[in-house]
């Protein structure tokens, strides 16, 4: 006779056997978006991959952010998605004050209802939460602080007071406090801890180790992801898995780059001078990088990442070689159709695309939307979402730009 342990065994034995012929039969029901259907010893991992379609993007500062918009719009488009825009003229909602759901289009009349928010906004969760839907996935992006700082520099050095009276980045550098007064805070909050600002904290607050502390484990709670722009292709394949989206969601041209010729150099002394006086974005870099790699090794495994970056880089040279009428980003002087002319900041030259000219009409639309710049896609989303409304204005020369150039720009009406 069998002793009560054996027959218990066997009983947990014949349930695990059920389970396993039960996921066995769901799985030829469900499949994955790649359409690989794998038993998995995850249970997570046999339930299909769905696309999130609610996403908020908390754009910073000089982080390659811009690309990442326009990936977010051309995603938004292509779904039919509702984004939460700047209201009235506006291309930002309320930067530099902390976010009000008041600052986002129609948000009276549509309420909780936006699928997407990318726009540039001072973090504030209770807000940013009246606007989106609970199942809301969050994400940002950081940037090491020492190339970051260089790159403000350049691209505010007309608007930021403590960059407009030092000759250069360097001397800056040198002595911030001589050029950098925080009762000035709103014009100089580009000039020191700029990320620590974007994410809805004091950018002058001392650097306390309590208080870092406590600050990252917030940022935690908020955010289901930080990306780091410093590995970009590999941000991107993060956040394919993360969000199951396909790899042409992901795929890009950088936007918002500059010319070489405007890259100031940083004297050693400097780059250390930069840890110390950026330290609150120093040490959210370094917290942040630390997980965003831990969490590379726990999803995707380095060996699958650089299959999968290698893959999306073929892609994106395929998709150039498509659209582009030359191989690489031009400068200002040499963009063909100034309709798709990047915002011109500070002493920074801001690079753009000339697009091929025999394409047909849908591979166009295609260009268009991967180098249309920051600026040129909000005010046509814009269009799109509230045709009733005024167009957004450019502050741009697109007066200059001839009325065939205007044209090559998608209208409200055209396809994704």
């Amino acid at each position: 006779m069998k002793s009560r342990g054996s027959a218990s065994r066997n009983i947990r034995c014949l349930v695990v056997f059920s389970l396993c012929l039960g996921l066995a039969f769901l799985s030829g029901f469900f499949h994955t978006k790649n359409k690989n259907n794998v038993i998995s010893e995850s249970l997570e991992e046999l339930l299909p991959c769905r696309a999130k379609t609610n996403v908020m993007f908390l754009k910073t500062h000089k982080t390659a952010s811009s690309t990442i918009l326009n990936i977010m719009f051309r995603f938004a488009e292509r779904y039919n998605l509702t984004v939460a825009l700047p209201a009235n003229k506006l291309f930002h909602l309320g930067y530099p004050e902390k976010f009000q759901a008041k600052f986002v289009e129609e948000f009276q009349t549509i309420g909780q209802n936006y699928n997407i928010m990318c726009n540039h906004l001072r973090f504030n969760p209770s807000e940013v939460q009246k606007v989106m839907a609970a199942n809301t996935f969050y994400f940002s992006i950081l940037r090491n602080p020492i190339p970051l700082l260089e790159s403000s520099y350049i691209y505010y050095k007309d608007d930021v007071p403590a960059f407009k009276i030092s000759k250069d980045v360097n001397e800056y550098l040198a002595s911030p406090t001589k050029y950098y007064h925080p009762s000035n805070y709103k014009q100089n909050i580009y000039a020191r801890n700029i990320m620590w600002f974007d994410f809805g904290y004091d950018n002058n607050a001392e650097d306390n180790k309590k208080y870092i502390q406590k600050v990252l484990k917030e940022i935690e709670q908020n955010f289901h992801l930080i990306l780091i722009a410093d590995y970009f292709d590999e941000s991107m394949i993060l956040l394919k898995h993360t969000l199951c989206w396909d790899l042409d969601d992901v795929i890009y041209f950088k936007l918002n780059s500059r010319s070489q010729d405007t890259v100031q150099t940083l004297t050693p002394e400097s780059k250390e001078r930069i840890k110390a006086w950026c330290s609150l974005d120093w040490e959210l870099y370094l917290h942040f990088n630390q997980s965003f790699w831990r969490r590379i090794e726990e999803t995707i495994g380095l060996k699958e990442l650089e299959y999968e970056v290698n893959h999306l880089r073929r892609r994106q040279k395929e998709l150039m070689e498509i659209c582009l009428l030359n191989p690489e980003a031009v400068g200002k002087d040499h963009i063909n159709n100034k309709a798709l002319l990047p915002y011109q900041s500070g002493a920074a030259n801001i690079l753009g695309y000339n697009l091929k000219q025999d394409l047909d009409n849908r591979t166009l639309r295609t260009c268009q939307k991967m180098v249309m710049p920051e600026l040129q896609h909000t005010s046509h989303l814009y269009a799109v979402q509230h045709p009733h409304k005024k167009r957004k204005q450019l502050d741009l020369p697109l007066a200059r730009a001839s009325s065939r150039e205007k044209m090559q720009l998608p209208t409200p009406n055209s396809g994704t």
